[in-house]
């Protein structure tokens, strides 16, 4: 994502051109930037530079000449670097802060307040549970809000409580979401995270889970701890470094056979990332499976929009677990999608699986399936053991209505990509129209074109002197005779080829 600094409050500012005698309004308008550029900082180094280590490009501060036009321009420069740094990290463009920088009036609404009132009224309900406290900034969604809890009568136990709001994509009725939410905490499964207790309301949904201290996948890869702020846990890690082999493998083959299974069940998922699987041992568990239901968007969601040929959620599926294979294989994400090259891996069959999901040609022809994944070499040779019985049995008024939300959700993902699509086809037209190159195309042909016509005026001016010419000319040379003489044969003739010759030069002068 990259934002124009012009669109935002400073652009009044720096295309002033008579900023070294600043009027009463420019100056209120240098003040009124300067006080948006103090605030930004502030945000940045309070929720940025303190909490993850980060560096950032600040651009130079200047104590005298500071309302020059020249300086002005230079710093828009430098805070427009800076917010393609911020804006290009996949991580810092979703946090509270840019969001609420960057669009005011859809992030006014401060939802720590909503999720502890929603909190506490169901603690009136629900009387066995007790918060212990608020798990701050744990997650990266900021319309969802973590709380660890315990039952009364079991203190030792630690529970950990999610309330999200609802997304755009939720396209379920309030009854049947509600008896959905009730399905997902009945249902067990050896690769899925049991759900102890859920709910949902017209506006927002709770969720209980067992509390795991190892935490999640991505807290493995990143030597992390769970009770950390996400941001301070993977948007600069000390070390980066893969996981093993056999692990990548394990993992990997455990992941693919619980999609797999969503996908023959006709369950939606879409959420695939490596902070939404919990490790148990050897064994990796995946959560919130509510969040299509309550219409979530995906943490890769700005990633697959790109890409048309990634149109159903069976495809986004396969298209984040690339992602998480790459996380899992290199210690970190990729910096960017498609990747042309792979960094070397602990074995070939890694890279040619990467390669089927990440490359420049899967992303333009489509994502293998999840069955085609099991059967290539990296996970056919990979033998689970877990024995842990199934229970999924979808009623058949919910699988209906599964299938309509799954429909929406992917009707809206095409029209979203078809919009993309046409808003790059439109700004590489206008790059294209206003590069360098162009205008200096533009100006060769205009100056070819003031040519030509000054030409051809010339020539059309030419060519009316030369018809006066030839005519005053034909005139005078013409041999007087009386009407009674005939004319000699000869003359005739000479005469004759005379106005013909006249003719062909007119023709030639002509063209």
């Amino acid at each position: 994502m990259c934002i124009d600094i012009k669109c935002l409050e400073w652009k009044g500012v720096a295309n002033r051109k008579h900023l070294r005698s600043p009027t009463l309004e420019t100056r209120t308008q240098i003040i009124g930037f300067k006080l948006q550029e103090k605030i930004f900082h502030l945000n940045i180094r309070k929720n940025f530079l303190m909490v993850s280590a980060l560096s950032l490009p600040l651009p130079p501060k200047k104590l005298i000449g500071n309302m020059d036009r020249e300086f002005i321009a230079e710093r828009q420069k430098g805070l427009q670097n800076y917010l393609n740094v911020i804006t290009s990290n996949h991580i810092l463009s979703n946090c509270e802060p840019v969001k609420k920088f960057l669009d005011p009036n859809n992030y006014s609404v401060n939802y720590t307040e909503i999720a502890l009132q929603h909190v506490s009224m169901f603690f009136r309900s629900e009387p066995k549970w007790e918060v212990v406290e608020p798990l701050k900034d744990i997650g990266w969604r900021i319309r969802k809000k973590y709380f660890l809890m315990k039952i009364k009568n079991q203190p030792k136990e630690r529970l950990v409580l999610s309330w999200a709001d609802l997304g755009p994509d939720k396209y379920m009725s309030d009854k049947d979401l509600q008896c959905a939410v009730k399905f997902i905490s009945s249902c067990s499964h050896p690769y899925i995270y049991k759900v102890i207790f859920a709910t949902a309301s017209e506006s927002s949904a709770l969720v209980i889970r067992s509390f795991n201290e190892k935490g999640t996948l991505k807290d493995l890869i990143y030597k992390a701890k769970p009770k950390d702020q996400f941001l301070k846990k993977y948007c600069n890690p000390k070390k980066i470094q893969g996981l093993e082999l056999q692990q990548i493998k394990t993992f990997g083959r455990q992941i693919l056979e619980v999609l797999k299974f969503l996908h023959e069940k006709g369950f939606p998922y879409g959420h695939l990332h490596a902070s939404n699987v919990v490790l148990e041992g050897d064994t990796c568990r995946l959560l919130d499976l509510e969040n299509s239901l309550l219409g979530l968007p995906s943490f890769y969601r700005s990633y697959f929009t790109q890409f048309r040929k990634i149109n159903t959620l069976e495809a986004v599926d396969v298209h984040c677990f690339g992602h998480l294979l790459y996380e899992m294989t290199y210690g970190r994400p990729p910096d960017s999608v498609p990747v042309d090259s792979f960094p070397p891996a602990p074995s070939n069959s890694v890279v040619t699986v990467l390669e089927s999901i990440l490359s420049p040609e899967a992303t333009k022809n489509g994502m293998p399936t999840v069955s085609r994944l099991l059967q290539m070499p990296l996970f056919s040779d990979v033998f689970l053991t877990n024995s842990e019985k199934t229970q999924f049995k979808i009623p058949s008024k919910l699988k209906e209505a599964l299938k309509t939300a799954k429909e929406c959700i992917e009707k809206r993902l095409v029209e979203e990509q078809k919009l993309i699509h046409q808003h790059r086809r439109l700004t590489r037209a206008q790059s294209h129209y206003g590069s360098e190159e162009e205008k200096k195309k533009r100006k060769i042909l205009a100056r070819k074109k003031s040519k030509r016509s000054a030409f051809e005026s010339g020539e059309e001016q030419t060519m009316k002197s030369s018809n006066s010419n030839n005519s005053a000319g034909s005139g005078a040379s013409s041999p007087l005779t009386s009407p009674s003489s005939p004319v000699p044969p000869s003359t005739a003739g000479e005469l004759k080829a005379s106005k013909c010759c006249l003719s062909i030069n007119n023709a030639l002068v002509c063209c």
